[in-house]
């Protein structure tokens, strides 16, 4: 895609000015672009920055930035590129701005449960430090390779959200640089605030369309004594989901809630060569408890089967060793590779309340049958997330009807009291479907909101909205 006139093109003279801020080594204008020109996205053309730029600290990101909107250059932030909604692909060219050398910790807090880190901190870094330290951070998205900063542009999600809730409910505060190049600090070591707007939020989730976020302070919990996963096992995915209201009313807070069906179970034992327990069932739960004490365990454990068996569950497994519970994690962490292995999926991530997942899935298969279209779901029953993947067979007829396809998909989940992402976000890939969530007037204050952060729309242009 070519960048529209009105943004300026980078210039030699502008090459030798981010070369003076950030070092000539750190400005990539040869090939090496290529590994930033997309994101994990399926299906979505890369598209080739005119530069990558790789600041080490707060200050050259806000030299950067000034320059870039003195300019009038779009920027695109970057973390670890692993996000699936092209959010992190320079659609208008530009600068590619990647954050991947400010990836220091840089504090601990122990007696404030609080990390300081900046955005291009690894999530299987942070885990390791906080351990280390005797701390837990609880939010597991999926992709321990993913960087802080982007968890936090995306408000991730993941498997533990049922518990724990998601990125936004573990950042403190921000540190984040406007495109004027002013250094904006939001938030701090402290749990609660009713001064002013808050702008921590705001910026947590605005996937770099706001400022560049450079600093992040996390909320750290007490480590979890014991974990259990259970697998559960049902002749039907309406069984399945009606057991999870009732779970939740005996006041058992599962770490994680996922449901899944048949399709995918067999998908991803073909991918991986491993057996998966009780897998000729047509759907099944699996749920992943935390207590204090192995006696505290057992009970929760029991009285989930229990439920589960009133429901009509088959059976309940739970894995004899701690390896044997990682196998079973592991091959739940492979669902997406394994889709990818066998085909070019479409990435849906609707979201409906929780006792409506069954009459949700129930509605876009029956779709997706009247369109020929192989459709696989699974997903985080006890919050709502349901993911999608309608299977493209390659022809053009065949992303035409996927199109459609996912347009009704979207309505029929607005249309249950759900949204259109629960935790990828909008980027690119989904942006065209904000309408059929937001109506007129909040789309309208959201571009309001950009415009005041950002006038000259530099920051990630053509993501989550358009100003055009």
């Amino acid at each position: 895609m070519e960048a529209p006139s009105r943004y300026g093109k980078v210039t030699d003279d502008v090459l030798v000015l981010l070369s003076e801020i950030v070092g000539d080594k750190n400005v990539l204008t040869g090939d090496e672009r290529e590994n930033y020109s997309q994101d994990e996205t399926p299906k979505l053309k890369p598209v080739l920055p005119e530069v990558v730029v790789k600041p080490e600290d707060t200050g050259s990101v806000a030299k950067i930035l000034r320059l870039a909107n003195e300019r009038n250059i779009p920027v695109t932030p970057r973390g670890g590129g692993t996000g699936i909604s092209g959010g992190a692909v320079p659609i208008y060219g530009g600068i590619v701005l990647s954050l991947e050398r400010m990836n220091k910790i840089l504090e601990i807090d122990r007696d404030n449960f609080v990390a300081t880190v900046e955005p291009g901190v690894i999530l299987s870094d942070l885990y390791q430090a906080v351990e280390e330290q005797g701390l837990y951070y609880p939010l597991y998205p999926g992709e321990t390779s993913s960087s802080i900063g982007g968890n936090v542009a995306t408000n991730a999600g993941g498997m533990r959200a049922v518990k724990y809730g998601v990125t936004r409910h573990f950042v403190l505060g921000l540190e984040a640089v406007l495109p004027t190049g002013e250094v904006l600090p939001t938030g701090g070591k402290f749990v609660k605030c009713s001064t002013g707007y808050e702008l921590t939020q705001l910026i947590t989730g605005s996937e770099g369309t706001l400022a560049v976020i450079t600093k992040i302070l996390l909320r750290l919990i007490p480590p979890p004594g014991r974990k259990e996963v259970l697998f559960i096992p049902f002749n039907s995915l309406d069984d399945a989901i009606k057991s999870v209201p009732d779970i939740l009313k005996e006041g058992i807070l599962p770490t994680g809630l996922e449901f899944m069906e048949r399709d995918i179970i067999k998908m991803v034992e073909q991918y991986t060569g491993k057996e998966i327990p009780l897998h000729d069932y047509d759907a099944f739960l699996m749920i992943i408890v935390e207590a204090d004490s192995e006696e505290e365990i057992h009970r929760i454990a029991s009285r989930i089967g229990e439920v589960c068996l009133s429901h009509g569950a088959v059976d309940v497994f739970i894995p004899g060793s701690e390896r044997a519970k990682r196998n079973l994690l592991e091959l739940r962490e492979k669902f997406y590779p394994a889709i990818c292995h066998f085909g070019t999926p479409e990435i849906i991530d609707v979201v409906v309340p929780r006792s409506r997942v069954a009459e949700f899935v129930g509605k876009v298969k029956e779709m997706a049958s009247e369109y020929g279209i192989p459709l696989i779901s699974y997903g985080h029953a006890g919050d709502g997330n349901v993911h999608l993947h309608p299977m493209s067979q390659g022809t053009e007829e065949s992303e035409a009807k996927i199109k459609e396809l996912l347009t009704k998909i979207f309505e029929v989940g607005v249309s249950l009291g759900g949204t259109i992402s629960g935790e990828h976000g909008l980027g690119i890939a989904k942006k065209d479907y904000l309408p059929i969530a937001f109506d007129k007037g909040k789309i309208e204050l959201m571009k309001r909101i950009k415009q005041a952060f950002d006038p000259n729309n530099i920051m990630n242009p053509g993501k989550v909205l358009d100003l055009e």
